[in-house]
């Protein structure tokens, strides 16, 4: 039972994640959803994940993996120029831990999904909050909608809502 939340506020990004995964009424575990990378000075980035557990683990660990080899593919988004960059590489890989886990064996509509949110700053440019899809597609928060939710939501709006206000 996850719950991620990213809000853009005149000051920044705020984020929060619990730490709680739900596999039966007797087998509860903890994981991290939430994992940041920073280059002081140049930029900070916060990743928050919900959905499958192996999948969201597997697209921090290549993300990871990249950080640490940029010359075997794009910079990578320690090196990238903007968020919408950054945005757009975490996208792709996303999309692709989906589409190993489907075409590899098991079965299932959404058995393999899951949802990021992705925010930041690279020196410069403005704090950017993103919202990744399993798709592979994301969208960007703004004025009219300053907060995005992932996870087990609905008992967050109306508390976000009235918090941001």
């Amino acid at each position: 039972m996850t719950y991620c939340v990213g809000m853009v506020l005149d000051r920044g990004l705020v984020f929060m994640s619990d730490t709680r995964t739900n596999a039966g009424v007797d087998n509860i575990s903890t994981f991290r959803k939430m994992t940041t990378w920073e280059v002081p000075g140049d930029r900070a980035l916060t990743l928050m994940s919900a959905g499958n557990l192996a999948t969201t683990q597997a697209v921090v660990s290549l993300i990871d993996e990249r950080t640490k080899a940029p010359e075997l593919r794009e910079p990578g988004i320690l090196g990238a120029p903007s968020m919408f960059q950054v945005a757009r590489m975490v996208a792709e890989t996303l999309r692709e831990v989906i589409a190993g886990h489907e075409t590899a064996g098991q079965q299932a509509d959404s058995a393999f999904h899951a949802t990021l949110i992705l925010g930041g700053q690279i020196a410069g440019s403005p704090p950017r909050l993103f919202m990744i899809y399993p798709e592979g597609n994301f969208i960007e928060a703004g004025s009219d909608t300053p907060f995005f939710q992932i996870g087990e939501t609905k008992y967050g709006r109306p508390i976000l809502v009235r918090g941001h206000d």
